[in-house]
């Protein structure tokens, strides 16, 4: 190689890369190529002085799209994991389970009464007072003994598996299966059915229209839920999480604000997505303050000027025996209640309440509460029931 050669091959070399550098001072925090390519931009300078230098992306130029292979690509984020709920039937089954491991069941009581050998007038007032400690109700109490009295005598039944049957059934009549349990989540004309959820604080209002909502998600339904208890603030959160982990819209409003917007809210915010069902959790206030029940009914004739509400659902710890009889008559007085989910029935001896709350208010008991789980709430059947107090 010759002298002048080299010299010129080092001139231009030095010409290229002090352009490189120009280049970077005024690109500022721009991206180059990496070095790779560089080398090889300046090899083709080198070698190919007559060509242009290969072209470089300005400051005000869109890089070009490069497709990316897909298992190059970055992992997408991380969504919430929407569940799928449990199928509601055959849940009743649980309640089986769950009252022969307490000690306070009423079939234990009723059967160790009928198992004896002598049914004597005693045996019967006692198995009026274990019926009546039971919240059975004296009307349905006096019925169902007076029945089981005349089969023992007329079909002469001596042994405790008679016993038994006779009780079984007669309980099933005095429960009443004729009722329809069926919840109304159809309305007319295309609009969603609207399901207003009350009772008092504590009885585990909001959390039965949590379970509720999985329930009607089970059966393909799409839901919007209200959270219409704006007095209790950590209520309308409870009901997000509710509905997040089931993948349904919850509407709420400011806290303290007026319930009776918020459920308008919700059944317009249902009509505008084509939702099927429409359930609102109402404020559970003390029943005996007459302002605040009247405050309730505000919510179900505002709620209305949307679309008619289907399903009134009164929501009663079964624990407060005559307690939630009482808060049973008030809200009946307030709203057309037409259904009744009776919450913690597991592990008590106050199961007689679903025979009083039906005798009371005329309607039927819809939902149990088995327990603490998320799909712990069970369309009710009387046969099913009667075998889970029986064991």
């Amino acid at each position: 190689m010759t002298t002048e050669l080299l010299v010129a091959l080092i001139a231009v070399a030095v010409v290229v890369l002090g352009g490189g550098a120009a280049l970077l001072v005024r690109r500022g925090r721009s991206e180059l190529p990496p070095p790779r390519d560089l080398d090889a931009i300046t090899e083709e300078v080198i070698d190919h002085p007559e060509h242009p230098e290969p072209h470089l992306p300005s400051e005000d130029e869109e890089p070009p799209f490069e497709e990316v292979p897909a298992d190059e690509k970055a992992p997408a984020s991380p969504t919430t994991t929407v569940e799928r709920p449990e199928p509601a039937q055959g849940r009743l089954v649980r309640l089986r389970a769950r009252l022969a491991r307490s000690n306070s069941s009423l079939g234990r009581g009723l059967l160790s009464v009928l198992g004896r050998a002598d049914l004597d007038d005693a045996a019967w007032e006692e198995l009026e007072d274990t019926l009546l400690a039971a919240d059975v109700g004296v009307g349905p109490t006096t019925e169902l003994v007076e029945r089981l009295r005349t089969r023992v005598r007329v079909e002469g039944i001596t042994d405790p598996e008679g016993a038994r049957t006779a009780l079984r059934e007669e309980l099933i009549t005095l429960v009443d299966p004729t009722l329809d349990r069926s919840v109304a989540t159809t309305g007319a004309d295309g609009a969603p059915g609207v399901v207003l959820v009350v009772g008092v604080n504590g009885t585990g209002k909001t959390t039965t229209v949590g379970r509720l909502a999985r329930v009607l998600v089970a059966e393909d339904r799409t839901v919007v839920l209200g959270a219409a208890d704006t007095f209790r603030a950590a209520a309308a959160d409870q009901l997000s999480t509710w509905g997040q982990r089931v993948g349904v819209e919850v509407v709420r409003g400011p806290e303290g604000g007026d319930p009776a917007s918020v459920g308008f809210d919700t059944v317009k915010r249902g009509l505008e997505l084509g939702a099927d069902v429409v359930v609102i959790d109402t404020a559970g206030r003390l029943h005996t303050k007459s302002g605040l029940m009247d405050e309730l009914g505000k919510v179900k004739r505002v709620a209305e000027k949307q679309a008619p509400v289907t399903e009134v659902l009164l929501v009663i710890d079964a624990t407060t025996g005559q307690n939630g009889l009482r808060q049973a008559q008030v809200f009946g007085e307030v709203v057309d209640v037409t259904g009744v989910v009776l919450t913690k029935l597991d592990g008590t001896a106050k199961g007689g309440i679903v025979v009083a709350v039906q005798r009371e208010l005329g309607v039927p008991v819809k939902f149990v509460g088995l327990g603490e789980g998320a799909d712990d709430l069970a369309p009710f059947d009387a046969a099913e029931f009667v075998d889970a107090l029986l064991g």
